[in-house]
């Protein structure tokens, strides 16, 4: 990754803050976008708040040549659908579809200039799979794989390859902060759920996403790539 200029939005936690952390060993050069500055992580920090501000008045600080885009910003949000309300939708739509869909705007000019560049997206292994308590986020990252393949097929004359990766549950503060791995119970029995017995790490999203950023992806475009242990695929 030396050489290489990579904007990654959501880089303060979670799977985006591992990608920061391996890619900065690479030798990239990191731009960061979020609330706040990513701890360990040697970036041009622009503070951007995916729900209230428009991405291009908050990224004014990016190179003119960019390598590669990371959109890490996702949502957990699981109900019945009787308790979910339309603004609940609205809301994980903002997040994870209306936000990339802003960056991208945003960094398309950049992007285009680096003549071979890779952007990256996620989706959720919720999005093939039928899971109940799901259907917002289910919506969201369903958009966010059509936003994929689309842009894919557009971008593709200007060498700029999208892709988008769909894991199943992961070891995040996010998953953390909704209970779904907050007791040992909890997280045995989320183990049980993937065919390889875990739930994912961030190091186990980060090594594929920095994969798709890196020159040895440049014949990869218009995929989603589930990282799921299994689940999404396997009985």
């Amino acid at each position: 990754m030396q050489g290489k200029h990579i904007l990654i939005i959501g880089a303060s936690s979670g799977i985006g803050h591992a990608l920061a952390l391996l890619l900065q060993q690479q030798g990239a050069t990191l731009y960061t976008a979020g609330r706040r500055q990513p701890e360990g992580i040697t970036s041009t920090h622009m503070t951007w708040d995916v729900t209230t501000q428009p991405a291009a008045e908050a990224l004014t600080q990016l190179p003119e040549v960019l390598h590669g885009l990371v959109y890490a910003p996702g949502t957990i949000n699981l109900k019945p659908f009787q308790r979910l309300q339309p603004a609940d939708y609205q809301h994980d739509l903002q997040v994870n579809v209306l936000g990339a869909v802003s960056a991208i705007h945003a960094t398309l000019g950049s992007l285009k200039k680096s003549k071979s560049a890779s952007i990256v997206l996620f989706s959720t292994v919720a999005a093939k799979l039928g899971m109940g308590l799901h259907s917002s986020v289910s919506v969201a990252k369903s958009a966010v794989e059509g936003l994929t393949k689309s842009l894919a097929a557009e971008f593709a004359p200007s060498n700029v390859r999208v892709n988008a990766l769909a894991p199943s549950l992961t070891d995040t503060p996010l998953a953390e902060t909704q209970g779904l791995l907050g007791t040992s119970e909890k997280r045995e029995a989320a183990n049980k759920r993937h065919p390889l017995n875990r739930v994912g790490t961030p190091e186990d999203i980060a090594q594929l996403a920095a994969y798709l950023l890196g020159d040895q992806a440049s014949w990869i475009t218009g995929q989603i790539i589930g990282v799921d242990g299994g689940m999404g695929s396997l009985k």
